[in-house]
């Protein structure tokens, strides 16, 4: 049975790192989910030759390995009511998407998020925090959670 592990981490670094340790794992990017506040600063291609992503203060998703690839193509900026812009990527993008009218709140229940908890995650996005996702078996959400821990996640859920 598929499970969601949900966190919200301090910084974009924080988040960053713990993607590429998902990946690094060999969890799907079609099982992982991103959402951050966006200050319309987006910026692809790095001098080194790596596709970057600069979320807000500066998440960078290198595309040189793995799955961030899929991440990088399904991120999209959207207008949330409530918040402003942010940057989706992942299979929560597309429920945001069609939630926009319903705010980020409405798009995590739709999501499998009680109400309670997607309004303090909403909250934490709000304060700059990053949210990080990643569906999971039940036999790896101890595993998925104590990631989270190591990296300093506020608000761990499952669900």
């Amino acid at each position: 049975m598929s499970k969601t592990v949900v966190g919200a981490f301090p910084d974009h670094h924080t988040a960053d790192q713990v993607v590429h340790e998902l990946e690094h794992r060999g969890v799907s990017d079609k099982k992982i989910s991103v959402v951050a506040r966006h200050d319309g600063h987006t910026e692809k291609g790095h001098p080194t030759g790596h596709g970057t992503h600069d979320l807000s203060s500066g998440l960078g998703w290198g595309a040189a390995a793995g799955g961030t690839v899929g991440l990088l193509a399904s991120a999209g900026a959207l207008a949330i009511p409530g918040i402003g812009p942010i940057l989706a990527m992942g299979p929560l993008a597309a429920t945001l998407t069609g939630a926009a009218a319903g705010g980020l709140v409405g798009g995590l229940m739709d999501y499998g998020i009680p109400r309670a908890e997607s309004e303090h995650l909403e909250q934490r996005v709000k304060e700059g925090n990053v949210l990080v996702m990643v569906q999971t078996d039940s036999q790896e959400v101890d595993k998925a959670k104590q990631l989270f821990k190591d990296h300093g996640a506020h608000d761990i859920y499952v669900h």
